[in-house]
């Protein structure tokens, strides 16, 4: 086992304030500190300790009880670190100062500091208790809740450390007891984050209206994930999983992009994604004009969606009509992409019309192993219209053109749905799908705005949107 450096004997000549440390003379300190107030803190030669550090390491409890308690312009440094990175509890812990270490833990040190080559205080504690068989400090660490799985810089638990011996039975039934409960403790915790996780989700679900099948996926990742993060919590050994790439066929304003977003924010949500970034390209974004313009230009999108989602919306431009064309740089877009699709390091979405996808589809062979789930976003009914209408009036933040106004009780989802279905056609409803809404509410608040007078002042009036400025602006709209 590595032997930590012990500063105590390798001090030098200290300065007085902290030769008046190491011996415990208050009196003594306490007369030059408030001669000069600026010592408080001052590093000794060589080891670069401070006052804090030479009574903790030497157990001079009522120094430490002075300095944690001084009251001048500049504060104690709690987690001043040494030439060793090691802060003054590292110091009591190393040194078996157990008065020392509760007064620094009882004033907020934190337990968990790591020294230059990554031990913890727990780490020193058990070392100084192996030579001495004292393990009052490793049980005061354990009481503020120190963590028996911390690994130092050569991946060493304090339980690693442990040797052959009575004392090492000992600490190890203390270490392994505490580790038992530490892990409990976090898989009630992670039980706790999971559940908050799960409804923060469905909560998201919540504003899509129909894709039933697709919601029922996403939830199935979710708990999945959710759950591997209880099993790690309570220290069990579970593979990472890799979110898989997609392909997002269907009509536009079917929600694609926005489902899209959502399930950014579940794979990071979840720790599968580094970031909740989507990254949303067309065809522009990738092609180049010339030979040998693509490949940097796709390369750079690819960069820069790296942990998180690249989103490649009307992906099917990518393959020309004719396979004859030899001028289009698309599929070379695509293979550049389809090249990073096993790296782990972005997750790929293709998105666009259900038939001119089986050319992206059947254009590589390569496409069906890498891309495995495959999901169908339905044209909406107009029922399913109205309700987002009312979800996006329910849900507008300070930044949208509706903010703070309100639908008249008798929109309900039935007569907006008896709206929609009586003005509009069904091939218009099939083109525009949810992208029909936004227009037709926003023409309706200038219509609100059209009929009212400057000497209204019925705020209600003023804010309430009604069927008569929904059907004019879905009027407008159609025309």
């Amino acid at each position: 086992m590595r032997k930590p450096q012990d500063q105590r004997s390798r001090s030098t000549k200290p300065t007085t304030i902290h030769s008046y440390a190491q011996s415990g003379d208050v009196p003594s300190l306490q007369k030059l500190l408030r001669e000069n107030p600026g010592l408080l803190n001052d590093r000794n030669p060589f080891m670069g300790q401070t006052p804090l550090h030479v009574s903790a390491g030497y157990n001079k409890a009522e120094i430490v009880k002075f300095l944690l308690a001084w009251q001048g312009p500049e504060k104690v440094e709690l987690e001043a670190k040494n030439m060793y990175g090691e802060t003054p509890l590292h110091m009591a812990a190393k040194n078996g100062c157990n008065d020392a270490a509760s007064m620094l833990l009882a004033h907020g040190a934190f337990v968990e500091a790591k020294a230059n080559n990554g031990m913890t205080p727990l780490h020193l504690a058990v070392w100084y208790s192996l030579q001495s068989e004292d393990c009052a400090t490793v049980k005061t660490l354990l009481e503020y809740n120190a963590d028996c799985s911390a690994t130092d810089d050569e991946g060493m638990t304090p339980l690693n450390h442990l040797s052959q011996g009575s004392c090492s039975k000992k600490l190890r039934e203390l270490l392994n007891k505490h580790l038992e409960e530490q892990r409990k403790r976090k898989a009630i915790e992670a039980c706790s984050e999971t559940k908050a996780k799960m409804k923060e989700l469905e909560n998201e679900l919540s504003h899509i209206v129909g894709l039933h099948e697709l919601k029922i996926q996403l939830q199935k990742w979710a708990k999945g994930m959710l759950l591997d993060e209880r099993r790690r919590a309570l220290g069990l050994k579970v593979g990472t999983r890799r979110p898989p790439h997609m392909a997002f066929l269907g009509n536009p304003g079917t929600g694609k992009t926005m489902v899209a977003r959502i399930l950014g924010k579940l794979l990071h949500m979840v720790g599968i994604l580094p970031t909740d970034k989507v990254t949303e390209v067309q065809r522009t974004d990738l092609v180049g004009e010339f030979v040998g313009h693509t490949g940097p230009k796709t390369r750079r999108k690819i960069k820069e969606a790296e942990g998180g989602i690249l989103f490649v919306d009307e992906a099917y431009r990518l393959i020309p009509m004719q396979k004859s064309d030899d001028k289009d740089y698309g599929l070379e877009a695509l293979e550049e992409i389809m090249s990073v699709m096993d790296s782990g390091k972005v997750v790929v979405i293709f998105a666009g019309y259900c038939e001119p996808m089986q050319r992206v589809i059947s254009s590589n062979e390569g496409f069906h192993r890498r891309v495995t789930k495959f999901f169908y976003f339905n044209d909406f009914s107009s029922e399913e219209l109205a309700k987002i209408l009312h979800i996006k009036m329910e849900n507008q933040t300070e930044d949208s053109l509706l903010y703070g106004f309100k639908l008249h009780p008798t929109c309900t989802i039935e007569a907006i749905s008896d709206l929609i279905e009586r003005k509009t056609q069904e091939k218009q409803r099939k083109e525009m799908n949810g992208g029909l809404i936004d227009p037709m509410v926003v023409n309706a608040r200038e219509n609100l705005d059209g009929r009212l007078s400057f000497d209204c002042i019925d705020t209600e009036e003023l804010r309430t949107i009604t069927m008569d400025d929904l059907e004019a602006g879905l009027r407008l709209l159609t025309q």
